[in-house]
């Protein structure tokens, strides 16, 4: 197993951007995510997400339309689609995004209880994936937390933090890069999926190939920043593939990250990243 550095030259390649003939050239994805308790999440996937494909749906539980509005004051670039409707619109899209904002389980042992709350989350989410299994699925939050990692679709990408990596898949994260590479890359290679995980180091791997993201800072600890990071490689995944799309939104988290540390020290948050974000996208392609 061998640790590939990321580089921005591996930008160049990117399927992003290249066709703009019509907004819907550029991509189309649906995000399922928020509920009346946390609808911070899917407010920060969005920004990230928005600025980078021609149409993002939203999708969030029927009986939380208010959350639905609170969003709407912050981010208007979005259709919201009810969820007795959310088939149709997956269906036409590239990829999509589950579980920022959703309620979740009580966690224990390598295995969950679910509250009422958390069983329809889960239930959401394992029925669309019977529907859907080709679909291209980064699954994350509460969808991540009610669910075993043998019932994710084949090729889907996660992006546990430390306690979900426990939670789900019951290993530790080790703090040395090289044993933490191999934990993800054994995950991804048993299950058939794609794996990130973020440290000072950010790993991904797809089970064949590991790659290493450096460049971490101490105001990414903050909240809400692993929502914006999920939809960031959303947007990347319409049109590339799922280790690229998690690279490249590692990446430019990281930079935008830095950027604001020289800036503003640790006073800023996941908002103030999804808006920095564009900005370093544009300097690193400048460079290129």
């Amino acid at each position: 197993m061998k640790i590939e550095k990321f580089e921005e030259k591996w930008f160049l390649e990117s399927k992003t951007f290249k066709d703009t003939r019509s907004k819907f050239s550029g991509g189309q994805v649906v995000i399922i995510g928020g509920s009346s308790l946390f609808h911070g999440a899917p407010i920060m996937s969005l920004k990230a997400c928005s600025r980078i494909v021609g149409m993002v749906y939203f999708v969030s539980p029927k009986d939380d339309k208010e959350a639905v509005d609170k969003i709407k004051a912050q981010v208007q670039s979005f259709v919201w689609v009810p969820e007795d409707d959310v088939d149709g619109y997956i269906e036409k899209s590239e990829a999509v995004l589950i579980g920022p904002g959703m309620m979740r389980s009580h966690v224990k042992e390598h295995g969950f209880v679910c509250d009422d709350e958390g069983q329809k989350t889960r239930e959401l989410t394992i029925g669309l994936f019977k529907k859907f299994p080709n679909k291209k699925w980064i699954v994350d939050g509460g969808a991540l937390q009610v669910i075993r990692p043998d019932e994710l679709p084949k090729g889907a990408i996660v992006t546990p933090n430390t306690k979900e990596l426990e939670m789900v898949f019951g290993v530790s994260q080790p703090s040395d890069v090289n044993e933490r590479a191999k934990v993800i890359y054994d995950i991804a290679q048993k299950y058939e999926i794609v794996v990130l995980t973020k440290d000072e180091t950010s790993l991904v791997s797809d089970g064949v190939r590991v790659v290493a993201i450096d460049g971490g800072s101490d105001g990414l600890v903050k909240g809400g920043v692993g929502d914006v990071t999920a939809g960031l490689a959303l947007g990347f995944l319409a049109k590339d593939s799922p280790l690229d799309s998690c690279a490249f939104a590692s990446y430019l988290v990281k930079m935008a990250g830095r950027k604001l540390m020289d800036e503003r020290s640790l006073m800023f948050s996941a908002q103030d990243l999804a808006e920095e974000i564009p900005l370093v996208y544009g300097s690193v392609m400048k460079r290129l």
